[in-house]
């Protein structure tokens, strides 16, 4: 059997093979980044080393710089979708190394921040609300920054904290003051939910009949931080009140789970529409220890200004 050096010999030695690489050579030396690389480095690159890199320079110069995430041409061509090669010396050879994408570490950040967020019957424009968004011309909206600050801080030392029961007429930014704090959290890596009440309560009187209550209740209860909008805008029932609001809100005291609400009642409203049921039953006694278990979990905020929704 012919050895296998003599053979690499002869296919080495064939002239299309030479011409092959010769053309190889030639766009690789012509290529820019390739050149740029080589000035960079003419105090370490010789030619040797030059001649035995060749296939990771020509592997460089195929790919694209750019990828699919940050350039606008979809034909991009590179080995690893989402990185960036780069020439690089390792020991004394010429290599490749790949970079994340700083676009595709922004959207990977994004998406994992949205994941984090999660939301029943929220509006999803709401949901990228941001703080450099929101109005702080009204004294009650710097007092909120303040509220955050501390609750982040609180939050991040021991996993508890202290909610804003945000509360004032229609279309002030309640709801969304509420995703611009869930959208904190995320930025921290902290998971949130934001439900509004009115129809998550309409939800769990339909799951009566397919017995999905149990499990959407427990969802709700169990978050790491909840945040309940409109509360006082769903249809007042002993039922609701007491085996729904009053479940979620026991068992997060108990838990010390944050809590953060959003209502168009001030405190002593919001106890007056937990007294009476529809059937015109006065409870005060329940609605009591129901307002009791909020102002445990959060602290009342009034908040003023324009509505936003007639601009």
């Amino acid at each position: 059997m012919e050895p296998i050096s003599r053979s690499l010999e002869g296919v080495t030695k064939r002239p299309d093979f030479q011409k092959r690489l010769e053309r190889m050579q030639q766009q690789v030396m012509a290529d820019e980044d390739v050149q740029a690389f080589l000035k960079e480095q003419k105090d370490v690159i010789n030619q040797s080393m030059i001649d035995r890199g060749l296939n990771k320079l020509y592997e460089f110069v195929q790919q694209s710089k750019q990828c699919a995430f940050c350039s606008k041409d979809s034909r991009t061509n590179s080995l690893l979708e989402g990185y960036h090669p780069k020439l690089v010396i390792n020991g004394r050879s010429i290599d490749i190394e790949y970079y994340e994408c700083p676009e595709k570490r922004k959207l990977d950040r994004q998406k994992r921040q949205k994941s984090l967020m999660k939301s029943m019957y929220i509006q999803q424009d709401l949901l990228g609300a941001t703080f450099q968004q929101i109005d702080i011309t009204d004294p009650s909206r710097v007092g909120i920054f303040q509220h955050v600050t501390d609750f982040l801080k609180s939050y991040n030392e021991t996993g508890k904290g202290k909610g804003l029961y945000l509360y004032g007429k229609f279309g002030i930014g309640k709801t969304f003051i509420l995703a611009a704090i869930a959208n904190e959290l995320a930025e921290k890596e902290y998971s949130s939910m934001i439900v509004y009440v009115p129809e998550f309560v309409r939800e769990l009187k339909n799951s009566l009949q397919d017995q999905s209550l149990e499990a959407k209740l427990n969802m709700v209860k169990t978050t790491p931080v909840l945040m309940l909008d409109d509360i006082g805008a769903e249809s007042m029932t002993s039922w609701v009140r007491d085996e729904v609001i009053g479940t979620v809100l026991q068992h997060r005291m108990s838990q010390q789970l944050p809590t953060f609400f959003s209502s168009n009642f001030s405190p002593d409203e919001l106890k007056h529409h937990f007294t009476y049921s529809q059937r015109g039953e006065k409870e005060e006694v329940k609605a009591a220890r129901l307002m009791e278990r909020i102002l445990y979990l959060a602290s009342p905020v009034r908040l003023d200004g324009e509505n936003r929704r007639r601009s």
